[in-house]
């Protein structure tokens, strides 16, 4: 990631680095990050001097297929953890334990606090558990993190990243909870620890901020654009019906055109007969 992929994401994007000296040279802290773009996960570990282990989700590393092999296999050469995001208790307790893990080894342990990638751009409310729970079981400091416009280099669904676009990354100055520490269990000091977090991220980012969750965004937008697809449908058949209409309407005129054409030739040739 360093030797190779730093580099060349250096010339395509020339990405941008702010507050770099907040990341201590060594110790365990926790990077909890706000998510607009599959390529986060390239251009933070990549650019940042010390090596940062993230937790990802499971499917990463249990996708079938070419793509999924390979995909599983960057994620595990670059250490990152899976996380079984289905709301499994014991997968759950098996990624803080790792987290922790990581910590006292000494070393980053990353978390994106809204536990999915923004569907649009905005910053959501931050999930009480994993990124609460280890830093007050672990006392390590929390470093906010913002990445500009990465969402931009690489949309959702998106393969190709779009290059000419120069993203960012503005690191915060730590934060301490070590005055929780030993009430991990409290679930409103989960609470207010995240927002405190998630607070320090949108000041980085300057995203506008959303108090619902991601994955409760998406399900609504997902069932806004069936609904619009379905009103969309919907006047589409009217127009064709309208449409339908209008031509048979059309037909019938011609043929009572025709048919008083018809009538009315019959008539003058009646009306020529008998003169005759």
């Amino acid at each position: 990631m360093k030797l190779i992929v730093a580099p060349l994401l250096r010339i395509f994007f020339r990405p941008w680095i702010e507050g770099e000296e907040n990341i201590p040279a060594e110790g365990g802290a926790i990077i909890a990050s706000n998510h607009l773009s599959f390529s986060d996960s390239f251009f933070f570990p990549a650019l940042i001097k010390r090596r940062v282990t993230f937790i990802a989700k499971a499917e990463y590393f249990t996708t079938p297929g070419i793509k999924g092999r390979l995909t599983a296999a960057f994620f595990k050469g670059v250490g990152q953890l899976p996380v079984d995001r289905s709301g499994v208790r014991g997968a759950g307790e098996a990624a803080i334990r790792s987290a922790i893990a990581v910590l006292d080894s000494g070393e980053l342990f990353g978390v994106y606090p809204e536990g999915t990638r923004s569907p649009d751009g905005k910053l959501y409310r931050g999930k009480v558990g994993g990124l609460a729970r280890v830093a007050l079981a672990t006392g390590a400091p929390v470093i906010p993190v913002a990445m500009i416009d990465t969402e931009k280099v690489q949309p959702p669904g998106q393969v190709i990243p779009n290059f000419g676009i120069r993203p960012g990354i503005r690191i915060g100055r730590p934060l301490d909870f070590s005055r929780y520490q030993g009430m991990e269990n409290d679930r409103f000091i989960l609470r207010s620890v995240t927002d405190e977090v998630m607070y320090e991220i949108m000041r980085l980012s300057g995203q506008e901020y959303v108090d619902i969750y991601a994955t409760a965004a998406k399900r609504q937008i997902a069932e806004d654009r069936k609904k619009a697809d379905a009103e969309r449908k919907a006047v589409q058949k009217a127009e064709q019906a309208a449409a339908k209409a209008e031509k048979a309407e059309e037909k019938a005129e011609a043929e009572k055109a025709a048919a008083e054409k018809a009538e009315k030739a019959e008539q003058e040739q009646q009306k020529g007969t008998g003169s005759a």
